[in-house]
């Protein structure tokens, strides 16, 4: 079954580039993505996205378990307002202490 993609215009793909189609926050489960880089003897990875203490913060741990360096770009990662018994935490302080978290062991952070 071929699955409908909705792309934005603004980061439609172009011919012949790859699209690699992830089900859960770690990028590489159940993807082709280490198999591809690996064919293409990336080492390193480029790391933004949405959401900072999802997505992100998943893929980049993932990432050092399959053996890549990560830069991982702060400014072009975001997150949104978290709850936990009752208190919201602000996206802010969320975002910057994932970022906090991944700096150094698992991500050069730029």
């Amino acid at each position: 079954m071929r699955e409908a993609l909705l792309i934005s215009e603004r980061i439609r793909p172009e011919k012949g580039d790859k699209i690699i189609i992830k089900r859960y926050p770690n990028s590489f489960l159940e993807t082709e993505l280490d198999a591809y880089l690996k064919s293409l003897q990336i080492d390193t990875l480029i790391v933004c996205g949405m959401m900072t203490h999802m997505c992100v913060d998943t893929t980049v741990r993932a990432a050092m378990d399959y053996g890549y360096r990560v830069k991982l770009v702060a400014d072009a990662c975001a997150t949104m307002d978290l709850e936990l018994n009752g208190e919201i935490i602000p996206a802010d302080t969320v975002h910057k202490a994932f970022i906090a978290a991944l700096a150094g062991v698992f991500a050069t952070i730029v």
